[in-house]
């Protein structure tokens, strides 16, 4: 299965029914889970069904006793050490866009800046 081909709601449900799989490995009832968790077992069938909230799938997993999971989904990338001294004292606190120079519209900016905004560059 390639995640790549697929819409986000696809990629969202493809997460609940593996969820569901896990329950059913462990024997449990969607009841029992939505209980331990503090759902209602409406809000369980809609995060298996790929809505909710991250909060509430980081509990069910939580429950589950598959919280490692998270960390196979989203791998903690530790920079570099040489990036790390790259960075020392330039340390980046929020992302920003290109500003606008003297004489220059927020049209202007905005139109060069493109679709996302961010003038193509980091901004540290």
């Amino acid at each position: 299965m390639t995640f790549e081909t697929m819409s986000n709601k696809a990629v969202a449900a493809e997460i609940g029914r593996r969820v569901e799989q896990l329950r059913l490995e462990r024997n449990l009832t969607q009841e029992q889970v939505a209980l331990e968790v503090g759902l209602s077992r409406g809000s369980y069938r809609n995060l298996v069904n790929g809505g909710g909230k991250v909060e509430n799938l980081v509990a069910v997993l939580r429950v589950l006793g598959r919280l490692d999971l998270v960390e196979q989904f989203i791998p903690e990338t530790p920079f570099s050490p040489m990036a790390q001294l790259e960075m020392q004292g330039r340390k980046r606190r929020r992302a920003a866009g290109r500003r606008k120079g003297r004489g220059e519209s927020s049209a202007e900016v905005r139109e060069e800046e493109g679709a996302y905004g961010d003038g193509g560059g980091l901004d540290w």
